[in-house]
């Protein structure tokens, strides 16, 4: 079967379950309907977008399950291999040389399948997918250029700290700035982001321009650094950012039918509708990148033929800042991403342990995944465990985005 009809199908599926097109029957008129879960909720899907997610993510997959191979043999015949550290697991020894920096396919597949969805479907694309994109782009950029240092010197040794940290910096900066001051136009009501701390929705506290921009970048800055730090055993990263990734299509998809955009919104109370811009193309773009992991992961996997490096792992941390900040969804990141914030903690709770106690360790070694093959976990069942919890997370973490919608908090 043809890849559009296959998508097609599948689409046509979704309509089994409750979605219809405009003018179909039991449709009002020039209206999209959705007698769906989603309609019982109180809100409205297209189901030509419904399409349009499932094409990008079907079209990010098939460029990364045919982009990696021959990512490997490039970086394989130019001998682009990752440095081990000495202190890490033994286990690990084995993996020296394997090729890295296998986050250029991650980007490259998600960016040419969000233009060629916008092609297919002839729909311009809009600010916030462009800025969120354009986010992981930058930070992968810089992840790229720590990468190939640590390759041309043949040491676990990058980009110094500071300028690291100046590229995260940066591409923050400018991606708050631009969120937060891009303007609307007569299509939209809104600007990406919002000047409102949020959870599940923006809250009421007020964080006005520059503390939005302080607290923006270092939510990019944090979550870069959560999902890097947590790229340190075979196909780890890139499993647990496949399940948060996709939390957020369906947060897209379901802000998209409850926009206060759409003509009766109710902007308060329980089921109010959310102030959020472009959610359903901020679907695409997870879409994409969920198919662009799952492509790599098929490599990626144990034993891995390919890392993401920093050039992946940046990247991807920085989209899920983008995309929280852009739904709206800022602390709730913080749940979705639980894996990674527990691998962060361990991190900084074993560096804090090791200079203030007199050099006593809390774990054998950090991050967290590293302590538990230390002790004696193989490496895989370390991951797959460690999948199970970031899971949960995400559970827990749609879990309160349903609350937020049914209370309207």
């Amino acid at each position: 079967m043809p890849f559009p009809a296959v998508i097609a199908h599948v689409s046509e599926r979704f309509a089994g379950l409750g979605f219809e097109r405009a003018g179909a029957p039991g449709a009002v008129s020039g209206a999209p309907l959705a007698r769906s879960p989603l309609a019982t909720a109180g809100t409205t899907v297209d189901l030509g977008d419904v399409r349009a997610v499932l094409l990008a993510g079907g079209l990010a997959l098939v460029l990364s399950l045919s982009g990696t191979p021959l990512a490997i043999r490039i970086f394989t015949r130019r001998g682009y291999g990752q440095p081990i550290r000495e202190d890490g697991p033994s286990t690990h020894k084995v993996k020296h040389g394997t090729p890295t920096m296998g986050g250029v396919v991650v980007i490259l597949g998600t960016l040419l399948a969000y233009a060629l969805t916008k092609a297919v479907t002839a729909k311009v694309p809009t600010a916030s997918a462009v800025l969120v994109l354009a986010l992981m782009a930058g930070l992968g950029l810089v992840g790229f250029l720590d990468d190939y240092l640590k390759v041309f010197r043949q040491r676990n040794l990058g980009l110094r700290a500071r300028a690291k940290a100046v590229g995260q910096w940066g591409c923050g900066l400018a991606f708050a700035i631009l969120a937060l001051f891009f303007p609307s136009d007569g299509a939209h009501s809104y600007h990406p982001a919002s000047e409102y701390l949020s959870f599940a929705r923006d809250t009421s506290l007020y964080l006005g321009p520059i503390l939005f921009v302080i607290w923006a970048v270092g939510l990019v800055i944090g979550s870069s650094n959560g999902v890097n730090l947590t790229d340190g055993a075979d196909g780890l990263a890139t499993g647990a950012c496949l399940l948060v990734f996709s939390s957020y299509v369906f947060i897209g998809v379901w802000q998209d039918g409850g926009s206060c955009e759409r003509p009766g919104a109710l902007p308060t109370g329980p089921h109010a509708c959310y102030a959020v811009r472009d959610p359903m193309d901020l679907a695409i773009v997870a879409a994409a990148v969920v198919g662009a992991c799952a492509g790599f992961l098929w490599f990626n996997t144990a034993p891995a033929q390919i890392f993401l490096g920093d050039t992946g792992a940046l990247a991807l941390g920085g989209g899920l800042a983008g995309l929280a900040i852009c739904t709206g969804t800022e602390l709730l990141l913080a749940v979705l991403g639980g894996l990674f914030v527990i691998t962060t903690l361990s991190v900084v709770l074993q560096v804090a342990s090791y200079r203030y106690r007199d050099g006593k360790r809390i774990f054998k070694i950090a991050p967290l995944h590293h302590h538990f093959e230390m002790i004696g976990w193989p490496e895989t069942t370390v991951v797959v465990r460690f999948w199970l919890l970031c899971g949960m997370f995400v559970g827990i973490g749609l879990a309160l985005f349903y609350a937020g919608w049914v209370s309207g908090a």
